[in-house]
């Protein structure tokens, strides 16, 4: 079977797999959520927005042609993987995730664990703090309960409206981001506390590991539960994966 892939992308290790797979001579196309102004450069065709639900995505996947699917979004996009195993199981699709293995605590980390966007918003319920609040664009309105608190915010776009956060620095900026320039950030804005997901990978780690080198506590959002599927943190796996999966790679 000669494969015809959809990489569901919008993160680094994605852009890296659809890297691998166009050197490879593997085709396919990557989907980008579309939340990004100006989404990085894709090794492969891509395509912009969302599917429609688990139906919408069906019907993507049959009208295409679609052989097998990579899940490599964000480990936070919970929507999107729940909708592509369903998709998959019902199309008779093969799935595999490409997933950032998440991030641990080690010495000198001070971690508070929250299980969700909720818990941390319930978590600042106490005296005002400078907060590096590195959740993403979508979920900055629910921290506006608290106004007393100073948030910095840094984004990948310029935004066009942000929610009412009276005390606030924005920086725009595309990671990944390094540890000197990170503690750097914190010690500039003079941060008390970073409210972080846990993303996972390399290319937002700065920030944790700035907050242990400056002895900062750090409120570690929890990545969602998600239905059982196949996952690895390999890229290379991936391609072993679809070898075993039916796919004619050529290689």
């Amino acid at each position: 079977m000669v494969p015809n892939l959809l990489v569901l992308g919008g993160t680094t290790e994605a852009a890296a797999l659809c890297r691998e797979l166009a050197a490879a001579g593997i085709g396919g196309t990557v989907s980008l959520a579309g939340r990004v102004a100006r989404p990085a450069p894709q090794a492969l065709p891509q395509r912009v927005g969302g599917f429609g639900g688990v139906d919408g995505l069906i019907a993507h996947l049959r009208d295409n042609c679609v052989t097998h699917v990579i899940d490599a979004t964000h480990p936070f996009a919970v929507q999107m993987s729940r909708n592509a195993v369903a998709a998959c199981a019902r199309a008779g699709v093969p799935l595999i995730a490409l997933t950032r293995a998440p991030w641990e605590a080690g010495p000198g980390d001070r971690w508070q664990h929250v299980p969700d966007i909720a818990g941390a918003v319930d978590a600042l319920d106490r005296p005002a703090l400078r907060v590096m609040l590195a959740v993403g664009r979508m979920h900055l309105a629910a921290f506006a309960v608290h106004p007393r608190h100073f948030y910095l915010l840094r984004l990948v776009d310029p935004p066009e409206a942000l929610p009412d956060l009276p005390d606030r620095h924005v920086v725009v900026d595309r990671g990944p981001f390094d540890i000197a320039g990170d503690t750097a950030l914190l010690r500039r804005h003079r941060i008390d506390l970073v409210v972080s997901k846990n993303a996972g990978g390399e290319g937002a780690s700065a920030k944790i590991a700035a907050a242990r080198a400056l002895g900062l506590p750090v409120l570690m959002i929890d990545r969602p539960a998600l239905p059982q599927r196949s996952e690895t943190h390999d890229p290379g796996e991936v391609l072993r994966w679809l070898g075993h999966a039916g796919a004619d790679l050529g290689v």
